[in-house]
């Protein structure tokens, strides 16, 4: 137990962590991850991707939920951006994957300036049903824009090759999806601690106190829009490369409430909380499906033929417990537990 927390250089302030058992931590999760698709089979593995597929979307919801203050209801819509980008690219104008994948984020952070620039005055809930608005717009453009996006046919997403390693298989598609959220987490946290960072928190906090402060309020909600949506249409993009076929139902509305449930579940506002949300919520569905499967056959072909219906129920009450018992969410469960741990045996 440390009595005493003191910081003596600049750096020590902006390390991203000054405890060595916290990065023994870190190092062994990274030691796991990579060892993971050695010891597990092709359905856990396809788990895994959508878990991390689900962090890396809820990293760039956070960055402009959570970090900023700006609440957005139209993941779903820069989700599908990034994912029509990358398979048109791939599919019909024949680029590498390496170069459609980040393609895809840079075209949903350009169309994000479309809702940023009219959503610049607005706040809570206006702002987010300008978002929810523009994830309709979104879906509509796709389903009769039919000679670039196919329309409601959708697009077949296969040949996404580098030096002969097919990405879209279990194992390389598992390392790439891996990587990429090494990526993301570690940009994102190094934002937060920067300039950009600093100001988003003071916009969040009190935008009028921070445009005081010399903040431009025009500039800085942009960039996040502009960040988020980047970060959310890599997702998409790694979404088209996973399920190999997308149409205007995989982008559905539930998608952007999923999302918000996620930082919510998590931890408004930190980046351990958005990675914890986007795996209990990703590995939910699957531990209700187990949980039916341990009763009897009747029980199992009742979720079979419910399953849209018991996993929405089944999220309804998961975030109402946790805003009732655990606003901070899972990151605020976690500190409560190394609180208790270090303060062990005292009370306060």
């Amino acid at each position: 137990m440390r009595t005493g927390h003191f910081k003596e250089r600049t750096g020590e302030l902006i390390a991203l962590s000054d405890s060595k058992v916290v990065w023994a931590f870190v190092g062994l999760l990274f030691a796991l991850a990579l060892l993971a698709p050695l010891m597990l089979g092709n359905y856990q593995l396809t788990l895994l991707v959508s878990a991390l597929i689900a962090v890396i979307g809820a990293v760039g919801l956070n960055m402009l939920t959570g970090t900023t203050g700006l609440i957005s209801l139209g993941q779903a819509g820069f989700l599908a951006v990034g994912a029509y980008t990358n398979a048109i690219l791939m599919m019909d104008f024949g680029w590498p994957v390496w170069l459609s994948l980040p393609a895809g984020g840079v075209a949903a952070a350009l169309i994000s300036i479309l809702v940023g620039v009219p959503s610049l005055r607005l706040k809570g809930l206006y702002l987010a049903i300008t978002t929810l608005a523009f994830a309709f717009i979104i879906n509509h453009v796709i389903l009769y824009a039919e000679g670039l996006t196919h329309g409601p046919n959708g697009i077949f997403v296969s040949g996404a090759k580098v030096l002969g390693i097919d990405l879209q298989r279990g194992m390389p598609l598992y390392y790439m999806t891996f990587g990429i959220t090494v990526i993301v987490v570690f940009a994102a946290l190094n934002i937060q601690r920067s300039r950009v960072g600093r100001a988003w928190m003071a916009i969040r906090d009190h935008d009028i106190a921070a445009r005081v402060m010399g903040v431009d309020l025009v500039r800085y909600k942009l960039l996040a829009f502009m960040v988020s949506s980047f970060i959310v249409g890599i997702a998409g993009a790694l979404i088209s490369l996973q399920i190999r076929f997308i149409n205007i139902d995989v982008f559905a509305l539930i998608l952007s409430i999923e999302a918000l449930a996620i930082i919510i579940l998590g931890g408004l506002g930190s980046i351990a909380g958005a990675i914890l949300g986007a795996i209990f919520l990703s590995l939910l569905p699957e531990a209700i499906r187990l949980f039916f499967e341990a009763f009897a056959d009747t029980s199992s072909s009742f979720y079979t033929s419910y399953v849209y219906e018991i996993r929405g129920i089944t999220y309804g009450i998961v975030i109402i417990i946790f805003l009732r018992l655990q606003p901070e969410g899972l990151i605020g469960i976690w500190r409560d537990i190394r609180k208790y741990w270090s303060r062990w045996p005292l009370a306060y």
